[in-house]
């Protein structure tokens, strides 16, 4: 119950992710979220208006004005709002990249090098795989700056 709101405007993003949101009350001078066609019942009353029955937009016959991309479909996500989810094995920027598709070329995968397997994860950072180079290069910089210079400060 928003009734008593003295916000001269609520904007649609605030009811983002409201999917189980069925009724809503707001001040008669305001419009419900996501504008009347994202209700199914709209109701004005002396000093309020009722919004009852979200409407799911990608099912609706009116034409969405940002339709989803291939390998996607479409999901409420709030009043008047929706959203894009990749379907299957897509995922990434416009559901483009495919879970299980490796990112080194064939050549490099037929020499059985054992880090290809630890490079070829999708969407995940080889955090072993970096902290284990990064820290053998600082130890092993490390000994080779400390026994050279330990060599210039033992000789007179």
């Amino acid at each position: 119950d928003l009734t008593e709101n003295p916000l001269p405007a609520v904007p649609s993003a605030s009811f983002r992710g409201f999917t189980d949101l069925q009724s809503l009350a707001v001040p008669l001078a305001l419009e419900c979220p996501g504008g009347g066609d994202a209700w199914q019942d709209v109701t004005v009353d002396r000093s309020s208006r009722l919004c009852q029955g979200q409407r799911s937009l990608c099912n609706s016959s009116q034409q969405l004005a940002w339709p989803c991309p291939e390998n996607s479909v479409c999901a409420p996500d709030g009043p008047g709002l929706v959203q894009c989810l990749c379907e299957g094995p897509f995922h990434g920027y416009r559901c483009l990249r495919e879970v299980g598709a490796v990112g080194l070329p064939l050549p490099l995968q037929q020499q059985g090098l054992p880090w290809c397997s630890l490079l070829s994860w999708q969407g995940t950072f080889p955090m072993l795989l970096f902290g284990g180079i990064l820290g053998t290069a600082t130890v092993s910089l490390s000994l080779l700056l400390w026994g050279t210079q330990r060599r210039k400060a033992k000789s007179p």
